[in-house]
Order: C-alpha cells, then sequence, then structure tokens
C-alpha cells in the first residue's frame, strides 16, 4: 500500500512538472522546483519501501535482469514518440489540412495498420525461428526515419506523402512494443510474470505522458513565437491563447488570422515531431544492447513429449498443454545448471513430460491437470534429482537443486613415498565401466572430475610395477583425496652354466613360491640366460633341468633385481 502511494505521489509530481513547466509557471519558479523535490524525494521513500516490503509492487531484483531494465528503458522512449505523435498528428491534420475530427481519425489509419501488420508478422517470425533481438533493433530504425519524414510536413503536403510516412512510424513501432512485452515475460519468472509485465507497461505509459506534457510545452512555445511573427502589430490583442484554439474557431476567424495560425500550426509541428527524432535514437542505441535469451516452451503432451531442447518458442506454446510447473535447475550455491534433463511422471510412473533446461537453467514443463507429479532432473556430473509437485489451478514455480559434480584427485606413489610418473590411472564403477582414465603428473599426483557421488574401483599401473586396485567412495560437492601405492615387481635373472663355466643352451628353468606353486617356466636361450619379471617380493626356489636337476632357494625383494647363476653338476 505504501508502495503505491509513493510511487503515484513521484508519478503525479512528475507529469504535473512536465506539463506546468513553461507554461503555467516559470522553470525555475517555486511550484517547479518543489514539484521536482517532491518527484526525487517520491522515488527515493518508494526504493526504501520496496526494498523492505513483504510483498513489493515492483520487486527491485528484476532490475538486476538486464533484459527488463533495457526493455523499459526502451519501451519508455517509444513510449515518448507513440503518445506525441498520436497526440499532435490529428491536431495538425485538423488545423492545417482541413480535416474534420472524423477524417482526422480515419487518416491516422496508415500508421495504426503498420502497428498492427508489423506486430502480427513479427510474432510470426519469432514463433517460427526463436529470436527476437532484430526486431526491436530494426523497428527502431524504422520509428526513427517515420518521425524524420513527419518532421518534413508542410501545409501543401498530399495526403498519399504523410500516409505513407505514418505507416512507416507505425510499422517500427509494432515491431518494438510487443517484443518488448515479450522480451520480458521470457526473461524473468513465472511468478514475476504479471508484475514484470505491468511494470513495463507503467513506464512506457509515464513515458508517454511525460512526452506528451514536453513537447505540448514545446508546441505551445513554438506556437507564441510563430503567432508574433505572422500576426500584424497589435492583431493578436483580444485573440484567445493558441492552446486554447480549436480547429474549429480557427476556420471561422478571418481570411488573415485563419491563414497566420494555420501558417503556425504547419511551422510548429514538424519542428515537435523533429524534436522526437534524436529521442527515437537513443532508443535505437539501447535496442542494440538488448540481450537475447532462449524462448522457453511450455508445451508438453503424453502423447508428443516435447523435444530435449529450451529454445523452442514460448509464443507457440505458453501454457497450452495444462497447469505448467517451471523453475530453475541450480546447483547448492545458486548458480545454474544448464541442459539439465527433466522428466515428469505421475504417480503410476507414467512420462507425462520431457524437457531440458536452458543455459540459463531455466525449464518449464506442462502437466495435463491438477495432481500430484514426480519431477526427475539429471545432468552430466550431478547426483540426479526426484522432486515431488503438486499441481493447483496455478502455475507452480519449482526450483531443483543439483548435487555437484564430486571431484577426486591423489598421488601414485611407490611404498616409501616416491611419486610414480606417468602411471595409467583408471576409474571404473560398480558395473566395471570404465569412467573415467588419465595419467599420473610428474611429481604423481592425477585428479578426475566432474564423477557423480557413488563408490568407484581405482585402478593404477606403471612399467616395472605391479597394479594396484582400491575401491573409493566418491563425495559430492566436495573432492575426494586417494593415493595408490604401486609396489615395485621384482626381476630375478641369472645364467645357467656348466663345469667351466659355459652358458647351458636349452636348459629348462622352473619358478616356484614358497608354497610350491610353479610361478613360470622358460628355457634358457644360446647364453643360457634366464630372467623372470614382475615378481612379487617373497622367497622363491629356482630349478634348472637339463643334467641332473639343481634347486637354488632365494628371497626376492620387491621392486629389485636379483641375479643368481646355477652350475649344472657335470660336464657334456
Amino acid at each position: 500500500m505504501l508502495g503505491t502511494l509513493l510511487l503515484a505521489a513521484a508519478s503525479t509530481c512528475l507529469v504535473l512538472l512536465t506539463s506546468w513547466g513553461g507554461t503555467e509557471h516559470a522553470w525555475d519558479s517555486r511550484v517547479v522546483l518543489s514539484l521536482g523535490a517532491g518527484a526525487a524525494l517520491a522515488t527515493v521513500l518508494f526504493l526504501v519501501a520496496e526494498r523492505f516490503a513483504a510483498e513489493p509492487l515492483i520487486p527491485l531484483r528484476l532490475f538486476r535482469d538486464s533484459v527488463f531494465t533495457l526493455t523499459s528503458l526502451v519501451g519508455l522512449v517509444t513510449g515518448v514518440a507513440l503518445f506525441g505523435a498520436a497526440s499532435y498528428l490529428p491536431t495538425f491534420l485538423q488545423m492545417v489540412d482541413g480535416a474534420s475530427a472524423t477524417e482526422s481519425g480515419l487518416l491516422m489509419l496508415p500508421m495504426m495498420g503498420g502497428i498492427v501488420v508489423t506486430s502480427v508478422v513479427s510474432g510470426h517470425l519469432i514463433a517460427r525461428t526463436g529470436r527476437y533481438r532484430t526486431y526491436p533493433v530494426l523497428g527502431g530504425a524504422l520509428a526513427v526515419l517515420g518521425m524524420w519524414l513527419l518532421s518534413r510536413l508542410e501545409a501543401d503536403t498530399p495526403r498519399p506523402h504523410y500516409s505513407l510516412w505514418m505507416a512507416v512510424l507505425g510499422a517500427g513501432i509494432g515491431l518494438v512494443m510487443p517484443v518488448l512485452v515479450l522480451a520480458v515475460q521470457n526473461s524473468v519468472r513465472p511468478a514475476d510474470l504479471g508484475t514484470a509485465t505491468s511494470a513495463h507497461t507503467y513506464f512506457r505509459q509515464i513515458g508517454g505522458s511525460v512526452g506528451a506534457a514536453v513537447f505540448g510545452t514545446l508546441l505551445a512555445n513554438r506556437l507564441t513565437d510563430s503567432l508574433r511573427e505572422r500576426l500584424p502589430g497589435g492583431a493578436d490583442a483580444g485573440l484567445p491563447d493558441p492552446e486554447s484554439v480549436t480547429p474549429q474557431l480557427v476556420h471561422t476567424l478571418p481570411p488573415a488570422l485563419r491563414d497566420a495560425y494555420v501558417g503556425a500550426y504547419a511551422d510548429a509541428m514538424p519542428r515537435i515531431f523533429l524534436y522526437l527524432v534524436p529521442v527515437l535514437v537513443l532508443g535505437l542505441v539501447l535496442a542494440f544492447f538488448l540481450k537475447e535469451k532462449p524462448l522457453v516452451s511450455h508445451h508438453a503432451t503424453e502423447t508428443e513429449p516435447a523435444p530435449v531442447t529450451a529454445t523452442v518458442p514460448q509464443a507457440r506454446a505458453a501454457y497450452t498443454a495444462g497447469v505448467p510447473v517451471c523453475g530453475t535447475v541450480q546447483h547448492p550455491d545458486g548458480t545454474a545448471v544448464p541442459r539439465a534433463a527433466l522428466t515428469l511422471i505421475d504417480v503410476a510412473g507414467q512420462q507425462i513430460g520431457r524437457g531440458a533446461s536452458g543455459e540459463d537453467g531455466r525449464y518449464a514443463l506442462a502437466t495435463p491437470g491438477s495432481g500430484s507429479y514426480v519431477l526427475i532432473a539429471a545432468a552430466g556430473g550431478h547426483q540426479p534429482q526426484a522432486v515431488s509437485v503438486t499441481v493447483g489451478e496455478r502455475p507452480v514455480e519449482l526450483d531443483v537443486v543439483l548435487g555437484g559434480a564430486g571431484r577426486l584427485a591423489g598421488a601414485v606413489v611407490t611404498a616409501d613415498g616416491t611419486p610414480v610418473r606417468d602411471a595409467a590411472v583408471t576409474l571404473t564403477n560398480v558395473h566395471g565401466e570404465v569412467v573415467a582414465s588419465t595419467r599420473s603428473g610428474r611429481e604423481g599426483g592425477y585428479v578426475i572430475t566432474e564423477l557423480v557421488a557413488g563408490e568407484y574401483t581405482l585402478a593404477a599401473s606403471a612399467p616395472a610395477f605391479r597394479p594396484a586396485a582400491l575401491p573409493v567412495t566418491v563425495q559430492a560437492s566436495r573432492e575426494t583425496r586417494q593415493d595408490v601405492e604401486l609396489a615395485g615387481g621384482a626381476v630375478l635373472r641369472g645364467t645357467v652354466r656348466a663345469g667351466g663355466g659355459r652358458p647351458v643352451e636349452d636348459a629348462r628353468v622352473t619358478l616356484l613360491d614358497a608354497a610350491g606353486n610353479v610361478v613360470d617356466t622358460l628355457t634358457t636361450g644360446p647364453d643360457g640366460t634366464f630372467r623372470f619379471v614382475d615378481l612379487s617380493s617373497g622367497e622363491y626356489t629356482v630349478i634348472a633341468a637339463g643334467y641332473p636337476p639343481v634347486a637354488t632357494v632365494l628371497q626376492v625383494a620387491g621392486g629389485g633385481r636379483t641375479e643368481r647363476d646355477l652350475q649344472l653338476g657335470h660336464e657334456d
């Protein structure tokens, strides 16, 4: 209530200031200065009241959205042009062209037709392409051109000419006004839809009111100066004030006076349109900075699910399939999760809607009607989330928070802490599928990101080391550290020799572990050497056969190299 009163007070002071300034009162008069101070004070108090209001009239958070702010400014500027042209063109047509009130209304049809035609055409094109930023820019350029052409109006300008000029102005306004409303409604949350739309309309209306008042003052001053130049000395004594002169009264005056009034209007009115040109240029410049956001679809049916996209036109599908469920998919810190897959199911588990969040995290799914549903949201590197939602007769705003991506980091080291560089690190899930793989760096470290929280198996391997695998639990929205220790693979090497130290070829060498199990068997080459690799530390028995068998028991240390020559029992 307080916000409404303060906004009304600020608006009233502003309109009165622009209406009275320079006409009823001088710009530096006490009344005008008081109105300016009152408008400023009411505005400041309004902002303070809105900041602490439980249900603000215009939530200040809307102004954090660049789309809302820019569209409001462009709407305000365009409102000045629309109200200015709509207010002064009929007066010009009646006063200068001699049209009646009905005829002047009919002569305004080209401008109205331009507004209607371009509004409909742009709506169809936006519905087909999903893009809208081009139209305010193009419309702003056309409005500038149309207003500049109208500034060239003269008393003898043919009707087809200025009808075409009005159509150009109307086409520009039609490309700007409806698209700005669409941009606002597409940018804000559904809960703010009505508030944002009405606030945008308010700025457009206040711009028109202030613009009409300001340019009305300019017109009055221009008319007064022009009449002083055209009327013979003393002829203006006893004549009505130019602001109160009506077309009917002018055409009843004597020819000399009538021509003076008509000439004054023909000279003053186009100047007003010329003053509106830089205002529209400002709107055109602001339109260039308008950010285009993907249009979010609110359309989904049970028989034909909506495609997984958030960039189809809102204009074709807004709330046509039932009561919508809208909101934002976000991280726990409030940042958006783009391209999250969303599925809406009923209590029987049947899919009734499917879609995806846009780049700003926004989503919209339609329901068949009232009832209870389950919304399932999932995104890569996030913990899936299922949320119950009860739908009534009004749209439901539901934000979904997805657990942030987990992160696994650690180092690959030996038993004594020495880093193992360039080791292959592999992570598999509970089904044995490889989720991620990487290699350790210079200091043995590794990092795996974008992991869904859960149980995994971490494995590491490197040349000259025995592979290692261990279970690991990855936590959501945090870093999990897990080092991997690799045991060095021992190497047993030696030579089978006969008497005199001669190498024995084709000697069969068998390696047994401490339990008597055969670990490996090989045959020596021409140089009599044998080599067993990748051995765990422990006790082994080496048996060489070819002559009477020779068995040797030895101890192998992990990660080391053990050499042992075997001497056969006799010469050839």
